[in-house]
C-alpha cells in the first residue's frame, strides 16, 4: 500500500513538472528569457536652468481690522429709534440708536430754567454788590449757585448724548443685534462695526528670523477665493516679544483693501520679501515626488544594462526643496544645470526604468499663472 502511495506521488509530480514545462517555453520565447526589457516609459523632460529667485519667507497669517468693536449701549434705556441698516457704510460720528431720553429732555427745560434764574440773580447780586448794599458773602452764594445750575444742565445733556449711540469711527457694519422697543442694560451688544481699508495681517516668523525682517519690508498675501490674486503691502510692525511656547515672533503688515476683499478672522497665506536673492534650480511642481522620508526628483541620463548594451534610463535623485512661485518650486540642492529632469510620468518610474521622451505637450511653468477661471 505505501509503496502504491510513493508511485503515485512520483507520478502526479513527474506530470505537472511536464505541463509546467509545456506551458512555460512558449511564455520564455516571447520574452527573450532573462534578457528580456520591459517596455520604455513615456515621460516629458525639462532642462535644469539656475536662476536667481528673490529670497522671501512665506508664513501662514490671519487678517484682523484696524479698528473693529462691538457698538454697545453706554446707559440703558429703550430703544427709541434705529437709523442704520445691517451692513451699512458708515462715517465717523453717525447716529446708530436713540434710546428714549424723554424723561432726560424734561428734566433738562428744568435745569436750564434754573440756571436762567441764578444767572438773573447773580447779575442782580453783582450789581447791588457794586453800590455795597449786599455783601461779599451773598456774592459768592449766587456765584456758586450759578456754577451749580451749569454743572447740573451739563449733567443732563451729557446723560442725553451717552443715550445717542454713534459709530466711533468709519468702517462697515455687522449684523444688527437690537430691535426696536428693546430694553438696553449698559454694554449690550447693538452692531459689530470693522475698518476695512487698510486692513491689517498678522504672522508669525521663528525667531531666527527675526533679523530679516524690516519695518516697510515688502508682504504679498493670498487667500482662499481670490483666484489666485495677490494683494501687496508693507511690514508697519514687528512684535517686542517672542512666544516663550513656539519662539516665534509676531508680524504686522498693512494692506490696501479698498475692494473689500481681506475680512477680519480670514486665513491667508503671507510671503515677507527678503532684500537677499537666492540662486535655484526652477522646477514645474509635477516633477517632484514628495515622500516622508525625502523629496525627490528623475534625471534622464544614459544607463548601461545588463547586456553591456547603453539606453535612456531614469535616476532617482534626493533634492531640498525651498519657496514656490507659480507653477514652479525652487531645488536648492541636489541637482546641478544642465541635467534632464523628468516633468511628468515620474509616478510609474523606478531607478533605471527605460523612458522614452516626448515633450509634445509640457505640464504648466509659470512662475505667475494667470488661470483662465480666476
Amino acid at each position: 500500500m505505501f509503496k502504491r502511495m510513493v508511485v503515485m506521488l512520483v507520478a502526479m509530480a513527474a506530470l505537472i513538472s511536464i505541463i509546467g514545462f509545456v506551458k512555460f517555453r512558449p511564455f520564455q520565447a516571447s520574452t527573450g528569457g532573462a534578457s528580456y526589457q520591459p517596455p520604455p516609459e513615456a515621460v516629458t523632460t525639462i532642462i535644469a536652468r539656475q536662476e536667481m529667485w528673490q529670497g522671501s519667507l512665506g508664513a501662514i497669517g490671519t487678517v484682523v481690522a484696524v479698528n473693529g468693536v462691538t457698538v454697545s449701549a453706554d446707559l440703558p434705556g429703550v430703544v427709541q429709534k434705529i437709523v442704520f441698516e445691517s451692513g451699512d457704510r458708515v462715517a465717523a460720528g453717525a447716529v446708530l440708536v436713540q434710546l428714549d431720553t424723554r424723561q432726560e429732555v424734561s428734566q433738562l427745560v428744568a435745569a436750564e430754567a434754573k440756571l436762567e434764574l441764578t444767572r438773573l440773580n447773580l447779575e442782580r447780586v453783582r450789581g447791588l454788590r457794586g453800590e455795597g448794599v449786599t455783601s461779599q458773602a451773598d456774592f459768592d452764594t449766587a456765584d456758586a449757585e450759578q456754577k451749580q445750575a451749569q454743572g447740573i444742565v451739563g449733567e443732563i445733556r451729557a446723560t442725553i448724548e451717552r443715550k445717542t449711540i454713534r459709530a466711533p469711527f468709519p468702517g462697515i457694519l455687522g449684523i444688527r443685534q437690537v430691535n426696536l422697543g428693546q430694553y438696553l442694560k449698559s454694554g449690550d451688544p447693538v452692531v459689530p462695526l470693522q475698518s476695512l481699508d487698510p486692513i491689517y495681517v498678522h504672522f508669525d516668523v521663528p525667531q531666527q528670523e527675526i533679523g530679516r525682517m524690516k519695518v516697510g519690508g515688502e508682504v504679498r498675501v493670498t487667500a482662499e477665493g481670490m483666484a489666485g490674486a495677490e494683494l501687496a503691502g508693507r511690514i508697519t510692525a514687528i512684535d517686542s516679544i517672542i512666544d516663550e511656547s513656539t519662539r516665534n515672533v509676531r508680524v504686522q503688515a498693512t494692506l490696501d483693501n479698498r475692494k473689500g476683499r481681506l475680512r477680519p478672522g480670514m486665513f491667508v497665506t503671507s510671503r515677507a520679501i527678503l532684500d537677499a536673492s537666492d540662486q535655484v534650480v526652477a522646477l514645474p511642481a509635477s516633477a517632484i515626488s514628495y515622500a516622508p522620508f525625502g523629496d525627490s526628483v528623475f534625471i534622464v541620463e544614459d544607463v548601461k544594462g545588463p547586456d553591456g548594451k547603453t539606453y535612456r534610463g531614469a535616476r532617482q535623485q534626493f533634492v531640498k526643496l525651498g519657496g514656490a512661485r507659480g507653477d514652479q518650486v525652487a531645488v536648492i540642492s541636489g541637482i546641478a544645470p544642465g541635467a534632464e529632469v523628468v516633468t511628468s510620468g515620474a509616478f510609474k518610474l523606478r531607478n533605471g526604468a527605460a523612458v522614452q521622451v516626448n515633450n509634445a505637450v509640457q505640464p504648466a511653468n509659470e512662475p505667475r499663472p494667470t488661470p483662465e477661471d480666476n
